[in-house]
């Protein structure tokens, strides 16, 4: 008896163990997923014009100074790793909207990070000045990392201030929505799927009690996914007939 005792509870805890790493492999390639459809949808058009690259900005800063509050409060390696395969996503969102844009822009002026010219600033023509912007704040990141890691004040304001740019994720993607009057061009499957891994991340922050700062970051995720699907339900052609 004790035998099938110890049995079942080496199968429950293999169960376990399987959801768990199920759930890690989610987690680490889950946040880059909904950009898929949006990669295949520029590709297709031919366009840029529906997608905020200015998302592509917001995640970068989280995900690097995430990574720096890592190395001062070692949370679950998973959000790590997470981390590390989000830059890359938007890395490649970046080099095809500038391939993109390059291929369909009739003026030969370009702009570039060395005219330090804030009108432009994340507009610019070549991809590489998004890698030297992306270097050059990874390298003061990690001075003053190297200068305050001792802090604790340091390191949990750190943490906030990257879930907070995280939270803002859907923000310039809802403004540039509004600014258009319309969501033609952003792949509503894309935001869907934001929404399914907002929920699904959040869940986990609270079930692995994740620091505060996560799982708050995500409920406010939800929020704007939420105001995103509204956007793409009111600026409808339906819609709009209905509206008049």
């Amino acid at each position: 008896m004790d035998a099938e005792v110890d049995l079942q509870e080496e199968d429950m805890e293999g169960s376990w163990t399987l959801l768990s790493w199920l759930a890690s492999f989610v987690m680490v390639f889950g946040g880059a997923l909904p950009y898929v459809p949006q990669y295949q949808e520029i590709q297709k058009s031919g366009n840029t014009e529906g997608f905020s690259t200015r998302v592509c900005l917001v995640l970068l800063i989280a995900n690097i100074l995430r990574i720096f509050f890592w190395i001062g409060k070692q949370f679950e390696l998973t959000l790590l790793l997470q981390s590390v395969v989000m830059i890359l996503t938007m890395f490649a969102m970046l080099q095809l909207c500038c391939t993109v844009r390059n291929t369909n822009r009739v003026s030969t002026k370009q702009h570039r990070l060395s005219d330090l010219n804030f009108h432009y600033f994340w507009k610019w023509t070549a991809f590489e000045d998004y890698l030297l912007f992306c270097f050059s704040f990874t390298v003061l990141c990690a001075v003053i990392t190297l200068l305050l890691l001792d802090s604790a004040v340091f390191v949990e304001t750190l943490g906030s201030l990257a879930v907070m740019f995280e939270a803002m994720l859907g923000i310039p993607q809802l403004l540039q929505n509004f600014h258009n009057r319309s969501t033609k061009g952003m792949s509503v499957k894309m935001v869907l799927l934001w929404t399914a891994g907002d929920v699904f991340k959040t869940t986990y922050f609270v079930m692995n009690e994740s620091p505060t700062q996560f799982w708050v970051c995500g409920s406010v995720q939800i929020l704007i996914d939420v105001a995103i699907l509204l956007q793409v339900l009111f600026y409808s052609q339906d819609t709009r007939d209905k509206l008049g």
